[in-house]
């Protein structure tokens, strides 16, 4: 007797909080390594790039935890609307909702008399009605319309976390060649981000890796560039 076959579980990433989670990471490492070799560029003194770190972190943690928990609730807000638009055009005309189900089933290619015993039975049951309109019109899922607060915090914990990275060297010494240092963690981080990244994504690691270190010494290099050539006054 054969052993059965594993079947594979997707994993949950609707909820908002890995995509929230990633991207403050990866905001947080370039944003700050930019704005702290920008000033380094400039060389106006240890106190002052640590302080322009410091700052960026703060500033930047907040701003994108707030900003998330924002757009969050706004996107949120808006899909509980049309759900309760459509809960509501579900109970006032059941049969004309009926009708368009199944011309839906019947545009996706099943047969009409398929299609019609589909809508038929899936309107006896309230909720898997309202759960099939709202996916098959509107692309919405009713159980999985995100959470600000997950997104929220999430944000700005690993916003945190990558800005703290390129400022490390600036808060343990004051001595050797800080900038480099900064750099080399910057860099690190950045081709390990991008590792991760093509670890859950298995759009391959090698690419993603390289891919995060491309943009993040890209920004740096300009933010250096121009703190060089301004300079401090």
């Amino acid at each position: 007797m054969s052993s059965p076959v594993a079947v594979p579980h997707h994993r949950q990433i609707s909820g908002g909080g890995f995509r929230a989670a990633l991207f403050g990471l990866s905001d947080g490492l370039v944003t700050n390594v930019s704005l702290i070799l920008g000033f380094a560029g400039a060389n106006p003194g240890h106190d002052i790039v640590r302080l322009a770190g410091l700052a960026g972190l703060v500033a930047g943690a907040f701003s994108m935890g707030s900003g998330e928990y924002l757009s969050m609730r706004a996107q949120k807000e808006l899909y509980e609307h049309e759900i309760d638009v459509e809960r509501k055009a579900l109970a006032a005309e059941p049969e004309l909702e009926r009708l368009e189900l199944r011309d839906i089933f019947v545009g996706r290619g099943i047969e009409s008399e398929l299609a019609e015993r589909l809508s038929t039975d899936l309107m006896k049951n309230p909720d898997l009605a309202l759960r099939t309109h709202t996916r098959e019109e509107l692309g919405i899922d009713p159980s999985a319309t995100g959470s600000p607060w997950l997104a929220s915090s999430s944000s700005f914990l690993m916003f945190s976390i990558g800005a703290l990275i390129p400022l490390l060297p600036w808060l343990v010494t004051t001595t050797g060649n800080v900038v480099w240092w900064s750099i080399g963690v910057a860099a690190t981080a950045s081709l390990g981000v991008g590792a991760a990244v093509g670890r859950y994504t298995h759009r391959g690691l090698v690419f993603s890796a390289l891919r995060s270190f491309f943009i993040a010494a890209l920004a740096s290099a300009v933010t250096f560039g121009v703190g060089s050539l301004v300079g401090a006054h």
